[in-house]
């Protein structure tokens, strides 16, 4: 077991205040002559577009690295001050402060807890910011098949018995990686999959990009525990995703002694800048403070409004939007409220469609369609008025663009399937590799990444073996108007393949 690693402070913790923003302040207004980076000197030499764009008072304290500002990679001032607020607050053991997004925090979880070979548990719809965290580590992955929820025609939860058997089958795997909750507000039961995996001395990592918000909605029956609570072992999370840090600003969580934080930080020193931008920091910090003071009465919010969207959406003919049924139909524990899921299978409309009709139509913009499905995320920022605008313009999309009732889900089983993975992803990432047409590499080892965004999960992932169901599968998924992301060919004519030996 590893030592606490939890910062260690000599003066009371006090939510009200925000470390890093103020240093900032007290810098910006001390009146030192600037010759030190950035290259702006603290708006002197600013364009006006971006004086515009940041404000004076925001480039007056867009400095770094100065005494008072401390070093994100050795905190001993502000920044250690504030993750250490951060930690209390989540319930973590330590908390340390990303600035290259969640995909940054995933990265240094994985790259701080395995070792190159180790074995790895991984649901199928994990984020491609997973699969490159296994390809810098050099860790081999075991798929998991997560459950399907075929009316919606999405993947679900990582079932509890698909762990079991997983481990049963793999009892030298070192973690699992955790997605949870998924984009759409799933939440499996992780409490349980935690307590089989540290039965067999194995860790729980979490990709909790979808929940920094759920520790502030804890004492709301029907809403997601966090993982910190529920026996992860490290959690990332997007703080800006939810809650109201700057966009590329994440959290990375310990939860627990089983795992090393000072050879996490390590890794996370080695994986982000060493110039980190001190206004995305002071906005974690900020972001912390406002929940602290105000987290729990905005998500009490954010739930009702999402609750009674829920009601009145389904009361549009044709439109179908997710609730607490769906616990007793899947294998999902519980459901983010704050995740507003409308099926589309009832007018006919494909969801990217749909998408493109209430962005340039209606001027409403969701936060990702699929085939058959349109996500909104209802926050903290969300009231009465913004609740009943998205009511007025599904409304609208049900009765002006509506054809009728369409063909059953079109169900991404053969995007989700655990593939064979021939070899490692990074073997397949540094391995020599040539370009064939993907109509004829049926049997050959994917050289790179395939992925449809949203919501970001790769259908085919560097080491694994290209399948004929996999082909047609991606071409569906092309058809339908998905965006392709990944490959050096995003028409998907050729792909990047493995060179076979000679």
């Amino acid at each position: 077991m590893f030592e606490d690693t939890k910062p260690k402070s000599n003066c009371k913790l006090n939510q009200n205040e925000a470390p890093i923003s103020e240093a900032m302040d007290k810098y910006a207004r001390d009146g030192a002559l600037a010759f030190h980076t950035p290259g702006h000197k603290q708006g002197l030499g600013a364009h006006e577009r971006l004086k515009r764009l940041i404000t004076h008072e925001g480039l007056r304290q867009e400095v770094s690295l100065m005494e008072e500002l401390d070093d994100l990679h050795e905190p001993s001032g502000c920044i250690k001050e504030a993750e250490a607020l951060a930690a209390e607050l989540w319930g973590a053991k330590d908390t340390m402060f990303m600035i290259n997004g969640t995909t940054g925090a995933i990265h240094a979880m994985i790259f701080g807890t395995l070792q190159p070979g180790d074995k790895v548990l991984v649901p199928r719809n994990a984020h491609r910011s997973i699969i490159g965290g296994i390809i810098l580590t050099g860790a081999r992955p075991v798929y998991i098949q997560p459950e399907i929820v075929e009316f919606l025609g999405i993947a679900g939860v990582l079932t509890v018995e698909a762990v079991r058997r997983a481990v049963e089958e793999n009892p030298d795997a070192k973690a699992l990686i955790a997605v949870y909750p998924t984009y759409y507000g799933m939440a499996g039961d992780l409490q349980a999959i935690g307590d089989i995996l540290h039965e067999h001395n194995m860790l729980l990592l979490v990709d909790e990009a979808h929940g920094a918000h759920l520790k502030f909605a804890q004492h709301i029956e029907e809403m997601p525990k966090q993982a910190l609570d529920l026996g992860a072992d490290v959690v990332a999370q997007s703080t800006h995703k939810v809650l109201g840090s700057l966009t590329q600003t994440s959290m990375l969580h310990i939860g627990s002694d089983r795992v090393s934080g000072e050879r996490i930080r390590e890794a996370a020193a080695i994986l982000q800048s060493t110039s980190p931008n001190q206004l995305l920091l002071a906005s974690l910090d900020i972001a912390r403070l406002q929940m602290a003071t105000e987290g729990r009465n905005r998500l009490e919010r954010a739930v009702e409004l999402g609750n009674w969207l829920r009601e009145e959406i389904n009361k549009i003919d044709g439109l179908y939007c997710v609730g607490d049924e769906i616990l007793d139909s899947t294998d999902t524990f519980s459901l983010d409220k704050t995740r507003i899921i409308v099926n589309l299978t009832g007018i006919g409309l494909p969801g990217p469609e749909a998408e493109l009709i209430l962005r340039h139509e209606y001027k409403v913009q969701c936060e990702l369609s699929d085939n058959n499905n349109l996500l909104f995320i209802i926050s903290m920022a969300d009231n009465e008025d913004t609740a009943h605008r998205l009511l007025e313009v599904l409304q609208l999309l049900a009765q002006n663009h509506g054809r009728g009732r369409g063909e059953k889900p079109v169900v991404p089983v053969d995007l989700l399937t655990a593939n064979e993975v021939a070899v490692s992803p990074r073997e397949a990432f540094y391995g020599p590799g040539e370009m064939v047409k993907i109509n004829e590499s049926a049997g050959c080892i994917a050289g790179e990444t395939v992925t449809f965004y949203p919501p970001g999960v790769p259908v085919l992932c560097p080491g694994e073996r290209i399948t004929d169901e996999l082909i047609k599968a991606v071409r569906k998924q092309q058809r339908a108007g998905m965006r392709v992301v990944g490959p050096a060919d995003s028409t998907l004519e050729y792909i990047k393949i493995v060179k076979p030996s000679p």
